[in-house]
């Protein structure tokens, strides 16, 4: 079983810091769980670590993909589970770090992102018989395929009602057979985990977030951003749509002011935060470190490695 340390936390917390300071003393190499760091051109607006900052240790999952590739979940669990199994073939430590839940959840649940995966096709076909011979009509296709969903579905929630046919028409199996037996396997991981998330005070923690803010701007967001259109990437990419460049891209298009933008940069990675850190409560097998109630760095480091349990 592979040892996998893992750190999380929200944005501007100080997860970059601590997480080199784990890999020197754990002899390990970092694997980036962030879902802007993995583009590259973006370096400003994702405050994506420098080779300085790195202080030689290797940094994986990083400028992976150019601003108009897809990348999703499904691609970071395929690509950091390589990077995992790579690290620890070579007698070294691997370390999740980044602030992006749906990306560690990819490593530490078995999610299988492949068995009923996305039919499109289908899909499809089933909003334009639902156009054409009513929603009731598409529902009453569950009937003798998915009791239970027939029963528990009206014909309106036709999102669920198509999921649960694609999903049947992929695996044969009713989304709840499909469910319970994803629900089983969801803990069978390769993985013995040490799972830390980073918090701090909130109103320390905005401020930080504010000053990040104001940083990115006076090392030329803006320019980023004009460089990024230069190079023909859209406001309709994915990868543009992140808190940064989305702001940026209103104000260079006139629609709000520069202040604005910079409002609401602060506001929507504030909200961010918050999210992030709902979501890592969600798991009971993290253990929170409270950055207020340690002197340094080097404490924080120090409980940590004091904590780690390996296999």
């Amino acid at each position: 079983m592979i040892d996998l340390l893992i750190l999380a936390g929200p944005t501007a917390v100080g997860k970059t810091d601590i997480s080199i300071k784990l890999a020197k003393k754990l002899n390990g190499e970092i694997i980036s769980a962030d879902s802007m760091q993995i583009y590259k051109y973006m370096d400003i607006g994702s405050a994506k670590i420098t080779k300085e900052e790195m202080k030689g240790i290797p940094h994986h999952l990083i400028d992976v993909v150019a601003p108009h590739e897809e990348f999703n979940v499904s691609s970071f669990k395929t690509l950091a589970e390589k990077c995992i199994k790579d690290i620890w073939s070579r007698g070294k430590l691997p370390i999740i770090a980044g602030g992006t839940g749906l990306y560690i959840n990819s490593l530490i649940y078995n999610y299988d992102f492949t068995d009923a995966d996305r039919d499109e096709d289908y899909r499809e076909y089933l909003i334009r018989l639902s156009e054409d011979k009513g929603k009731e009509y598409v529902h009453s296709l569950l009937k003798d395929i998915d009791g239970k969903s027939y029963e528990k579905l009206y014909p309106n929630d036709l999102k669920r009602v198509v999921r649960a046919l694609e999903v049947y028409k992929i695996t044969g199996k009713s989304i709840s057979e499909y469910t319970k037996e994803n629900e089983k396997k969801l803990y069978n991981i390769p993985y013995n985990i040490n799972y830390f998330v980073l918090n701090m005070n909130r109103e320390v923690l905005y401020e930080r977030i504010n000053k990040r803010v104001d940083i990115m701007m006076n090392k030329g967001l803006i320019e980023e951003v004009k460089k990024l259109e230069s190079m023909g990437y859209t406001p309709d990419m994915q990868s543009m749509k992140g808190i940064g460049y989305k702001e940026i891209l209103f104000y260079l298009k006139g629609d709000i002011s520069l202040d604005e933008a910079i409002y609401l940069i602060k506001k929507g990675s504030r909200n961010y935060a918050k999210r992030q850190l709902t979501w890592f409560r969600k798991d009971k097998r993290s253990i929170w470190i409270d950055k207020d109630k340690y002197r340094s760095e080097e404490e924080i480091v120090d409980k940590i490695i004091k904590m780690v349990k390996y296999k």
